[in-house]
């Protein structure tokens, strides 16, 4: 969730910050258009988590998400 320039996560409401205070990128920003036929057509909804609540939903789920080792990193 974005507020005031601030990110916060959708699921435990603490703002995502690093060990100095900024914002930091290790988070998940999740943005979906639905369409036709859903319900929630003409919708757009976006959320963002942390990593601790992202590692706890993707702990539910029946098929795992897919992870690739990423070799250049920035």
């Amino acid at each position: 969730m974005r507020k005031e320039n601030k990110i916060y996560c959708n699921s435990c409401g603490k703002r995502i910050v690093d060990t100095i205070g900024r914002d930091m990128e290790e988070y998940i920003h999740i943005e979906k258009i639905w369409g036709y036929p859903s319900e929630k057509d003409g919708e757009c909804h976006s959320f963002d988590l942390c990593e601790p609540c992202y590692d706890k939903m993707t702990a539910a789920f029946v098929l795992k998400p897919e992870i690739k080792e990423e070799t250049e990193l920035l």
